[in-house]
């Protein structure tokens, strides 16, 4: 599961988008993303300094400053975005590809059966997360529709 943290950067990151989307876009505040998005205000300073250090929106002071995106939504990966904010998503430390560790208990990787599985269930979910960009979250698709409407298992 993604953290709370990051449904806060990526209904900010959202909110961004859909200023950026109008005819004249316009930096917006931290009180009026955290209005948008439905997101405490204290905890969205520390996603949007995060976010804006990784490159993905710009701040500026003034009168007329606030947050914007510098990237455009096809540009800016979930996948990174997951790894930013929550850090690796491997399943296990020893499928992880930037924060790789070789597990405590584990006595032969080449053997292990454990790693085996969710190194296919890892990869398969790698395809899908490392294609999906923050575009594709402001489409709303028959996809999405169709699983939401199923009752999902836990």
């Amino acid at each position: 599961m993604i953290t709370q943290k990051m449904k806060y950067a990526l209904k900010a990151l959202l909110v961004l988008a859909d200023a950026a989307a109008k005819p004249a876009p316009e930096a917006l505040t931290i009180e009026v993303i955290a209005k948008r998005s439905g997101t405490p205000k204290r905890f969205l300073e520390h996603i949007l300094l995060e976010v804006r250090n990784a490159g993905i929106i710009a701040s500026t002071r003034g009168r007329s400053g606030g947050y914007q995106l510098i990237k455009a939504p096809a540009e800016i990966s979930i996948s990174e975005m997951l790894r930013l904010i929550d850090g690796p998503i491997a399943p296990l430390p020893c499928l992880s590809r930037r924060a790789y560790q070789r597990c405590e208990d584990c006595v032969d990787e080449e053997s292990c059966r454990i790693r085996k599985v969710f190194a296919d269930i890892f990869w398969s979910y790698l395809l899908l997360i490392e294609s999906l960009t923050l575009a594709d979250m402001l489409r709303s698709g028959a996809v999405a529709q169709q699983v939401l409407a199923e009752p999902l298992v836990s």
